[in-house]
């Protein structure tokens, strides 16, 4: 529920503060006071699209501030989670427009995006009137008002899971088909490549020990011949040889040398065994580079198979083992595809025949709804006089979808035999107003939490006809917020709050102003509606004889 306004600076409000009650909330005033600039500050602040030259003559900047009381389960608590912005049991909303054009928005203290201001709308606020393009006369919106009519809710959820499904499956029926075909297309290319990786069966990490051995091998005539001429002088004809005759030699002295060849003799020992040791790996080196020369061949023609085979198909030689997997799970594909897709065009057909049956039953139902809602709007119109005038609402078939496969829209005829035509293009403004509250009236159940606002609905319609628009706008109030902004004195008095919006020259500038009217003012702004300018107490008794009959 919209509990207060306030607006500073824009077009030509300098300052005012409104708050709003619960029931029936009346705006009456001279035509040209400023009643609709009221309708254009709350629309800015809930991000609706409008007029650009809001801020007022001389200021900086324009600003709207709005508060709303959110019940617990109230729908805007899910727009405000989404948007990661906070939420309570007061919603404030303050929207600045500057002088250049430039638009800032707040939500409960924070950054927000006017987007996230027009889902918030959607949830708080309903416009209703000839120029409404965002309610009853968008036929876009004609069928969601069916369903909410209906109580359709659960059919639709369930015609929406099922459309879902059904295209979730038909999509993978597709890949399948395409996947299919694709590999069929290249079946000769996939036994030809596996029946050529299988031959050559190459081994994980194969490639990399080739390598390895043939540049060991390549390397060995080059080295051999070196080492073993390093082996020739470390062995017994060489260097081992000598500093064995040579340690002989100091041990058979040592005994005259009264301990002086110890340490000498020592070393030497330990140089003999070291000098043994890498004999031995040189000759265990020589060993190993001995090799039979067509070993060489052989090594070298399997690492060029393999990698021919790699630059083949554009890899890595390494790859070879994952790409002979790849392909013979395509080929797999191709023998066993002709049944995959036997069970997909399966699951496809049954997943269809679900969305059919469950997007008939919704048909059947927004067509039952129709009728009723039919029969309840023509009720509604007789005490409107409009007891000859026709409502219908057509349910046609269109493309399926996640709503099912019906076009609905609200159509009129205003006068019998004549042909009906959508709401918005058939009706007068008079009879349009009449249509929509009608309309309005039997759509009140599912309105719950949202703050409806009439403007100027009244239009066209005097007498008994205007009483009974204010009886009904009075009945959409109870339990909830209706505003109304009227002209109409049979409206105006049954409002339960009443406000005029009067026009005022301050310093050569037309301001505009809103007061809160008591009993003894409202009779007169009632009297002035009745009588015009000159306020008679003719006026002021009929104004009474208004107040008193509601």
């Amino acid at each position: 529920m919209l509990r207060g306004l306030d607006i500073r600076d824009l077009l030509i409000i300098d300052r005012l503060e409104l708050d709003f009650q619960p029931g029936l909330n009346v705006l009456t005033g001279e035509t040209g006071a400023g009643k609709s600039i009221l309708l254009d500050s709350l629309g800015f602040v809930l991000g609706w699209r409008g007029r650009a030259d809001l801020v007022r003559t001389g200021a900086a900047q324009g600003e709207v501030t709005a508060w709303f009381d959110l019940d617990d389960d109230h729908p805007a608590h899910a727009v405000l989670a989404e948007a990661g912005l906070p939420s309570g049991a007061e919603l404030i909303l303050r929207r600045i427009n500057t002088a250049e054009g430039r638009k800032t928005a707040w939500i409960n203290d924070r950054r927000a995006s006017g987007e996230v201001l027009r889902k918030l709308s959607e949830t708080l606020v309903e416009l209703h009137g000839q120029h409404d393009d965002r309610g009853l006369l968008n036929p876009s919106g004609h069928r969601a008002i069916l369903d909410q009519f209906g109580a359709l809710a659960d059919q639709r959820q369930s015609v929406r899971e099922a459309w879902r499904a059904s295209v979730t499956a038909a999509r993978q029926l597709d890949a399948a088909r395409a996947a299919l075909e694709q590999a069929a297309a290249e079946e000769d290319f996939l036994r030809h490549a596996v029946a050529e990786i299988d031959k050559l069966a190459p081994e994980a990490g194969e490639e990399a020990e080739l390598d390895t051995k043939r540049r060991l091998m390549q390397a060995a005539e080059r080295v051999r011949a070196d080492i073993a001429r390093a082996h020739s002088v470390l062995g017994g004809d060489g260097a081992e040889g000598a500093m064995g005759d040579a340690l002989r030699w100091l041990e058979g002295a040592a005994e005259g040398t009264e301990g002086r060849l110890d340490e000498p003799i020592a070393a030497l020992s330990r140089a003999l065994a070291e000098l043994d040791e890498a004999s031995d790996g040189v000759l265990r080196c020589l060993e190993a580079l001995e090799f039979d020369p067509f070993d060489l061949e052989t090594t070298e023609e399997r690492l060029f198979a393999l990698r021919a085979l790699a630059r083949k198909h554009d890899i890595a030689a390494s790859e070879l083992p994952t790409l002979a997997d790849d392909l013979r799970a395509r080929l797999n594909a191709i023998d066993s595809g002709a049944d995959r897709i036997s069970e997909l065009e399966r699951e496809a057909k049954e997943r269809a025949a679900v969305y059919d049956a469950a997007a008939d039953a919704l048909s059947d139902a927004r067509r039952s709804a129709a009728r009723r809602l039919d029969v309840a709007v023509e009720a509604e119109l007789a005490p409107l006089k409009m007891d000859r005038a026709r409502f219908e609402t057509r349910v046609s078939p269109s493309e399926p979808g996640a709503d099912g496969r019906d076009e609905v829209s609200f159509t009129v005829a205003t006068n019998p035999g004549a042909p009906a035509g959508p709401l918005a293009k058939i009706a007068s403004g008079g009879e349009l107003s009449r249509f929509l509250l009608a309309l309005k009236v039997c759509l009140s159940g599912e309105s719950d939490g949202v703050t409806m606002i009439f403007d100027e609905i009244d239009r066209g319609v005097g007498g008994a006809t205007a009483d009974a628009v204010g009886r009904r706008l009075a009945a959409l109030a109870e339990g909830g917020q209706v505003l109304v902004v009227t002209h109409s004195p049979q409206v105006a008095a049954r409002g339960a709050h009443h406000w005029q919006v009067a026009k005022r020259v301050d310093n050569d500038m037309t301001l505009s102003t809103v007061t809160a009217l008591s009993p003894e003012d409202r009779v007169d702004e009632l009297a002035r509606m009745i009588s015009g300018d000159a306020i008679t107490e003719e006026a002021r008794a009929a104004a009474r004889r208004l107040i008193d009959a509601v």
